[in-house]
């Protein structure tokens, strides 16, 4: 079973593998830099651990978890 973006802790990195999302969800994470190759650091939880933001090609996005499960990675 693949890693998720969702399994990764604040401080650790790791490459994105593929987006397991279809339609215009899958278009937009492409979008906002979640791409097989780039690298992802999760930067910060929220409070109650929901959302988590994420620094990815120079940008801090906060994603769901939910839709975090989706990214696979390395």
């Amino acid at each position: 079973m693949a890693r998720t973006l969702a399994q990764l802790g604040v401080g650790q990195s790791s490459r994105v593998t593929a987006v397991s999302l279809n339609g215009v969800k899958r278009t937009r994470m492409q979008e906002l830099g979640f791409i097989p190759g780039a690298l992802v650091t999760a930067l910060q939880e929220s409070p109650f651990g929901d959302p988590v933001a994420y620094g990815v090609l120079d940008t801090v996005i906060a994603l769901r978890r939910s839709d975090a499960q989706n990214i696979e990675i390395e």
